[in-house]
Formats: structure tokens, C-alpha cells, sequence
């Protein structure tokens, strides 16, 4: 995977929108770095397929992506996130990695955990690890947080969502491409054929891979739909594997496509600004086709 090599040119580019985003007027420099961060925009997205059992029908799944705690965004306001998630009351909830900026210098875990601890759905909470859940050695620090909340930490495997009649969809999570070392055929390994699948993966770009596999949808975050976009030129930084597919909805392959989801996440990271990127919790209804 080349795009590990890239990193000094996203700092690069990352210093160049700091130029930009500086000679915008006093308004616009005070909007993208105190308003737009602090907004929430709630996309509703209806996952429909034949494969879905009717038994499904209706599950409402809530996704969250890339609060970077710790860089411009704190406690106070991922408590306010956390009672919005509960209000809409999700069937399952899905978290697609970074948690925290630095995991290993982060200083209130003793708060966080509560907080985490509080989400609440029937069928499960769910995650996968983002390249800052790795970063810094953080990667047992995050994994020990999610497991002590009650999440299952989907590394490169599989689990079913059953309900009572026997119908059954899987959830599939992969490591990060950035940090971690994804594997698509092993976390397909213990999924029957025949049974609607979603993927989680930090990195949309690997959806490209994904779609020459039995995968129907895959959910991810990571590029925090470009952080700061500029009109008529698009987003100014766009992280490794998150560069062909930076928000939104996509349908990828010709026969059997797959689709793809990419939410923008919620906190910021290397820059505390964000401008035409406001920040997003995805709901996703399931349908039977």
C-alpha cells in the first residue's frame, strides 16, 4: 500500500489550507474554527437489499466516526453527542475509529469511560480502529476502553446480529490501512454465503478492495469530508485512503456493486477548523428490498 508512504505530503497540504483558511476574512476564520465544528448535521440513509430479512426491516443503526478528543473537542461536548445517540433510540451502534487524537497522552479516561459506558442499544455497539486509535502506541489503550464500554472491537473479523425468527445479517470491521494491517479475507471467513454483509473499514478507499468480495455495504469515516473545502476548488486535505471517496454515498463495481457510505466524523484533527464539512452522525435504516 503506497499511500502509507504519503504522509509528509499531507502535512504539506495540511500547512498549505492553514494559509488558506487564514486569508479568509476575520468572519469566515471565526466561523470555521468556533461555529462549524460545534454544529451537527443528522443524515438519515436507508440500507435496502434483497438479502435483508424482513425481520429487519425498520433496525435503525446509528454510526459515529472521529471525535479526535483532545484536539478541539472535549468531554462536554461528546456528552451532548452521546444523549443526541441515545435520543434516537439506535438499534445498533456502530463507532468507526479515533476515538482520541493521541490515545497514549489523552487524561481523562476516568470520565470518558461513563460516557461510553451510557450509549445504549439492543443489538450491540460496535467498533474498528482508526489510524489515531493506533497512533502513539495507543492501540491496547483504545481497545481496553471500547471492550470495558461494552463494545466489540470488530479487528479483522466478523459477527451475526440475529433476530428471534433466526434471520441473521453480519457486521465485518477491518484494521486501519494506515497503521494496521487490514484483512478482508479473514474477516470473511466465518460468514455464511447468502447473508447480507456490512463492512466497517476506517479507510473508504479500501471499498475499492472491498468490491471484488461478498460485501454488500461498507461504512466508513476517516476523512472527515475534507475538513475544510473551498468552493469551486473541493477539500484541501485529504488524508491517505480517503482521497477517492470523501463523503457521502457511492456505488462501486458493475455486477453485485457494492456501496459505500463515508461520514465526515466529528471532531477535527491537525487543523481546529472546519468550513463546508460540518460535522455528522449517520442514521441508517434497514430494509428488506
Amino acid at each position: 500500500m503506497a499511500d502509507k508512504l504519503t504522509r509528509r505530503r499531507f502535512l504539506k497540504r495540511a500547512f498549505g489550507s492553514i494559509l488558506t483558511v487564514f486569508g479568509l476574512s476575520s468572519g469566515g476564520y471565526f466561523y470555521a474554527n468556533r461555529i462549524e465544528p460545534t454544529l451537527l448535521d443528522i443524515k438519515k440513509q436507508q440500507i435496502k437489499h434483497p438479502l435483508i430479512p424482513k425481520s429487519f426491516d425498520g433496525m435503525k443503526i446509528v454510526q459515529f466516526s472521529d471525535t479526535h478528543l483532545g484536539f478541539h473537542y472535549n468531554l462536554t461536548q461528546f456528552k451532548k453527542l452521546i444523549n443526541k445517540i441515545n435520543k434516537l433510540q439506535p438499534d445498533i451502534i456502530l463507532f468507526t475509529g479515533d476515538l482520541m487524537d493521541e490515545p497514549n497522552k489523552y487524561r481523562e479516561m476516568n470520565q470518558l469511560v461513563p460516557m461510553l459506558e451510557q450509549l445504549h442499544a439492543p443489538f450491540g455497539k460496535f467498533c474498528i480502529f482508526g489510524n489515531h486509535d493506533h497512533g502513539g502506541y495507543g492501540s491496547e489503550i483504545y481497545r481496553n476502553i471500547m471492550e470495558s464500554t461494552n463494545f466489540t472491537v470488530l479487528l479483522n473479523e466478523s459477527t451475526a446480529i440475529k433476530r428471534k425468527d433466526g434471520g441473521s445479517i453480519y457486521l465485518l470491521g477491518i484494521d486501519d490501512a494506515m497503521l494496521g494491517k487490514p484483512d478482508l479475507p479473514l474477516a470473511l471467513k466465518n460468514v455464511p454465503d447468502h447473508r447480507f454483509t456490512i463492512l466497517l473499514s476506517h479507510a473508504p478507499d479500501l471499498a475499492d478492495d472491498a468490491a471484488n468480495y461478498p460485501i454488500h455495504w461498507q461504512i466508513s469515516g476517516h476523512s472527515h469530508g475534507g475538513q475544510v473545502k473551498i468552493p469551486f476548488i473541493g477539500a484541501l486535505v485529504k488524508p491517505p485512503f480517503a482521497r477517492n471517496y470523501p463523503e457521502g454515498l457511492y456505488t462501486i463495481g458493475d455486477d453485485d456493486p457494492l456501496t459505500l457510505y463515508v461520514n465526515r466524523g466529528i471532531g477535527t484533527t491537525r487543523l481546529p477548523f472546519r468550513f463546508m464539512a460540518v460535522p455528522e452522525l449517520t442514521i441508517f435504516t434497514l430494509n428488506s428490498g
